[in-house]
């Protein structure tokens, strides 16, 4: 089994050989990248190429690495013990699976999305090596231990918030998602908004380049910004004249899809105004 580019994703050819590599190694793929430029998509995008079930685990500040393994609700069996259920002999009845344990039982081989590992705590990633690795964890209250019927694909995904342990690192296959060139970009749009008008497509994709490479801003728009502004053009009709600006410095048409901040809006206020006192 192969992972290339879908009807709905276009993956680059570095890309698609970390994807192959990291299947065929046996390894978490580590996938990092700007935020918008189709980390979690990617693993979607993955099973599907590969006719396989994706579970996802979505991390947050507040994760703990047990809660992916299971969860033990000491709470109910005691007001359960209270009402005089007999549910309460058989231990089991209280531990509920977290995604790997899913993973790991599922009778098929799938996809494991970790998504956004930099959200949880420094230790969150190292509490999750040796599971990773041997693909086995101990269930302290039952006393079984549980093995990944089939290994799953593991996908796991930072925005680059804070620094992976190298122990971590050392046991994925690295990958990181290079903002999409123009030519890639293209063949992008082309997939969301087939037969979108040549030059509207070149004018709108020239300003968008125009903004991110602009000094000073505190958040360059993404890729998922960009399709949303072409569908927000599409919608209005507009032709490339009436994206016409007085230069590369002053606002685009709709630049609220664009631009998600005050700061990054007030930036180009003050340089269309510095450049219009300049004539």
């Amino acid at each position: 089994m192969q992972f290339s580019s879908t009807e709905t994703y276009v993956a680059t050819e570095d890309l698609t050989v970390a994807v192959n590599a990291a299947v065929t190694l046996e390894r978490p793929l580590l996938v990092k990248g700007e935020p918008g430029t189709g980390k979690t998509e990617l693993a979607r995008q993955v099973a599907m190429s590969l006719g396989m079930e994706i579970i996802e685990w979505h991390i947050k500040s507040t994760t703990r690495a047990q809660q992916g393994l299971y969860e033990y609700d000491a709470v109910s069996r005691l007001r359960d013990s209270q009402l005089g259920d007999e549910r309460v002999h058989d231990v089991s009845n209280y531990i509920r699976r977290g995604k790997l344990w899913q993973a790991f039982a599922a009778p098929e081989r799938v996809v494991l999305l970790i998504d956004e590992v930099d959200k949880a705590d420094i230790e969150f990633p190292n509490d999750l090596l040796q599971e990773l690795d041997r693909m086995e964890f101990h269930v302290y209250e039952t006393g079984e231990t549980v093995r990944a019927r089939q290994r799953p694909v593991v996908i796991i995904t930072s925005n680059n918030e804070k620094e992976l342990p190298d122990a971590f690192l050392r046991r994925c296959f690295f990958h990181y998602i290079r903002f999409p060139d123009m030519e890639t970009m293209r063949r992008i749009v082309e997939v969301h908004h087939p037969g979108i008008k040549e030059r509207l497509l070149t004018t709108a994709l020239t300003q968008f380049y125009e903004i991110r490479d602009q000094a000073g801003l505190k958040k360059k728009p993404s890729t998922s910004e960009v399709l949303d502004w072409l569908k927000l053009l599409l919608a209005e009709d507009l032709d490339p004249e009436d994206l016409a600006r007085e230069g590369a410095s002053s606002l685009p048409k709709l630049h609220g899809a664009l631009l998600k901040n005050e700061q990054d809006v007030h930036l180009f206020e003050r340089l269309a105004f510095m450049a219009r006192r300049e004539r």
